[in-house]
């Protein structure tokens, strides 16, 4: 067999004895989650925001950041509910470059997952002791999910995982929202089609088990954009994409219509400075369409506390090292807005 198999890694059991969630954090977890559920199922009005570094590269830096989060919070939770994004691992198109915290706790030396899980529990567990924010994290393998499952109150199924089998009824067994975006290629039926299997109960093999899931209700729609044949971008957070969404939707009769709009990507163009502008289109057609300010539950934005990005050891503290993202500035000053336009 062409690989090597190093050494046998801690269980999730094992990790969350060593580094368990206390009555606090539980208590967090608990609340958080019932706020994020009540806003998707339309019974609370407030706009969801999962914002945050295009990876958590540092702990340092992202506490930093989250903290900074923590204060803007307080200034708009009657219009705005925030999810800090701190995605410890990273799906890469050709397998190369920095994978995230989960394989190096630190970006300039080797992979060492064992340390990588350690480090990534801490940090969420950090991230709500510090400023009582659960936090938002992609699942890019579904067999890790229970290492963190008691501490994340949003999961994103990405646009190369979304039509992987096992994400897909995985998510069918998560308590929590999972967000599904739309693939690479754009097509909506691809979406869909994740969201009903997570929808249902099913029965698979997880982590060596014969499983059985109930189904996640809370499983909704994420628009990232698509790059088409040729390797063009393009977006998909206009009225017309938002409307046809809708309408697919409902032809499905699925449990609980629900879109959140990726303003970086392909949305972007990878422009991190687009993001004002998309977040201010998508909310002007919500305040002209009321079907569509009820469908659409939020936005996802990469903001770091740099503009911009930099090479692993460039050494700009708080500054990407993977895709762009936009500066504490111009974050603080556009969810000041979003509160003002809801």
């Amino acid at each position: 067999m062409n690989m090597i198999l190093e050494r046998k890694l801690a269980s999730p059991a094992e990790i969350k004895n060593a580094y368990p969630a206390d009555a606090t954090v539980l208590k967090c977890f608990n609340e958080r989650d019932e706020a994020l559920k009540n806003i998707l199922a339309g019974k609370d009005n407030r706009v969801v925001l999962i914002i945050g570094p295009c990876s958590a590269d540092s702990e340092a830096s992202v506490l930093d950041y989250v903290n900074r989060l923590a204060k803007l919070q307080d200034e708009v939770k009657e219009k705005i509910f925030i999810v800090p994004r701190v995605y410890t691992n990273k799906p890469r198109t050709t397998g190369d470059g920095y994978k995230g915290m989960l394989h190096q706790p630190d970006p300039t030396e080797k992979p060492d997952m064992m340390k990588g899980l350690i480090a990534i529990r801490e940090l969420h567990l950090r991230a709500i002791k510090e400023t009582g924010f659960t936090c938002a994290d992609e699942m890019l393998y579904p067999e890790n999910y229970e290492y963190l499952n008691d501490v994340l109150c949003y999961v994103a199924v990405g646009a190369r995982s979304v039509e992987n089998q096992q994400h897909r009824l995985v998510s069918s067994g998560i308590s929590v929202p999972v967000g599904m975006k739309n693939p690479t290629s754009g097509d909506y039926t691809v979406m869909l089609n994740s969201i009903t299997a997570a929808e249902h109960p099913h029965t698979f093999i997880y982590r060596g088990y014969e499983a059985h899931s109930a189904g996640n209700p809370f499983a909704h729609a994420i628009l990232r954009g698509y790059v088409d044949k040729h390797g063009r971008t393009h977006p998909n957070y206009h009225y017309e994409d938002l409307v046809l969404l809708n309408e697919m939707y409902r032809e499905r009769n699925l449990v609980n219509p629900a879109v959140m709009i990726d303003c970086n990507h392909s949305n972007s163009g990878k422009n991190p400075f687009e993001q004002e502008r998309i977040v201010k289109e998508v909310l002007s057609c919500r305040k002209y369409n009321a079907e569509i300010h009820d469908f659409v539950k939020g936005f996802m934005i990469e903001s770091y506390i740099e503009d911009g990005a930099q090479k692993i050891g460039g050494g700009v503290y708080g500054k990407s090292i993977t895709d762009a993202c936009l500066g504490w500035e111009k974050s603080e000053k556009l969810v000041r807005e979003i509160a003002e336009l809801c």
